[in-house]
């Protein structure tokens, strides 16, 4: 049985109460390598949304996308295309992607885990996504700032 197979609930699930010192079952990882490998996941995650939905290489695939989206006949082709123009939504995507991949489960065994890690997943992710917004917008105002000096002295 792999690190990521389990056959019994948590202690909790069991219908025991919850204690200050409750461990997962033998089969599952610590609590703090759970949390390590959440925030390790949502790295790549974000990663690939983020460039699927904003960077330059995937530009002709999202126009159409968006096209499709504005265009589109019925509403399910226009939520459809609309899924891969929104890091938000696509990351929910390369989220189940992962979950496949790495079989990460969070806090508990089974489909519970697999639902808490992907939601949590896809927070994390986002979050990521965020501050790196942020921060490539301030990195652009920046280069507008010291460019439009240098215009002004020349």
């Amino acid at each position: 049985m792999g690190v990521w197979e389990y056959d019994e609930p948590a202690p909790h699930v069991r219908g025991q109460p919850p204690t200050a010192n409750c461990q997962p079952p033998t089969n599952m990882l610590p609590y703090t390598d759970q949390v390590l490998w959440l925030f390790l996941l949502s790295i790549p995650v974000a990663c690939i949304a983020w460039t699927v939905t904003h960077e330059e290489v995937f530009r002709e695939p999202r126009d159409y996308c968006e096209r499709r989206c504005e265009k589109g006949k019925t509403l399910l082709e226009r939520k459809f295309f609309y899924l891969f123009t929104c890091e938000y939504c696509f990351s929910h995507y390369v989220v189940f992607a992962f979950l496949l991949i790495t079989r990460f489960h969070l806090l508990m065994p089974g489909w519970r885990g697999l639902l808490i890690a992907g939601f949590s997943l896809v927070w994390i992710a986002n979050m990521y996504m965020s501050l790196f917004g942020i921060l490539r917008t301030n990195m652009k105002k920046e280069k507008t700032i010291i460019k439009k000096m240098e215009d002004e002295q020349l």
